[in-house]
């Protein structure tokens, strides 16, 4: 069983900063591949960022603002936003593609959460 859990939403106003966290748990042997979406009202599913061996990926939306990292001890990813924006108001999930123990590879969302932008 494998179970990932994102945490560290919240309330800001422009230009303020929010650290999500995403922490995986279970029978895991390691993480590969970890990328962050968002789901904004009315609007359809975004790749925010990803990392995959240590190379980042972002949206031109973020770049410069948003960083994305991986800390496989711990078995997290993060991403830090910085100068956030109103219309960076969404749910942010992230996913996994995650070496389970006896099982391969599967990937794996966590139940997102919410980041609120206030002008």
């Amino acid at each position: 069983q494998v179970q990932l859990v994102e945490s560290g939403g919240g309330l800001v106003q422009a230009g303020g900063s929010l650290r999500l966290s995403c922490a995986a748990s279970g029978s895991i042997a390691g993480i590969g591949a970890i990328t962050w979406y968002r789901t904004a009202p009315g609007k359809q599913r975004e790749l925010v960022a990803s990392i995959s061996d240590g190379r980042t990926t972002y949206a031109d939306s973020v770049k410069g603002r948003f960083t994305i990292s991986q800390d496989n001890d711990k078995n997290e990813a993060y991403l830090q936003m910085n100068s956030l924006k109103p219309e960076d108001t969404s749910v942010y999930y992230c996913n996994a593609a995650v070496y389970v123990v006896g099982r391969g590879i599967n990937k794996y969302w966590g139940q997102g959460t919410q980041v609120t932008v206030s002008s």
